[in-house]
């Protein structure tokens, strides 16, 4: 039964990995919640700004 016992390590591994790479994903920045959020707006206002600017550059109308 030692294919089933390798399946088992394999499977607690591989979850390990994953909770630690969601903990990571957050812990990096050290920042709160709000804050983050203010971040993150920030950064979408800047790429919707970037986008009305390239489409007004645009020769051929979109349809």
């Amino acid at each position: 039964m030692t294919r089933g016992n390798q399946q088992e390590f394999t499977h607690q591994k591989n979850m390990k990995k994953q909770t630690n790479l969601v903990k990571g994903k957050h812990q990096d920045d050290r920042l709160s919640a709000a804050a983050r959020k203010q971040r993150d707006s920030e950064i979408t206002q800047q790429k919707q700004e970037k986008g009305k600017r390239e489409e007004g550059t645009q020769l051929t109308p979109k349809y």
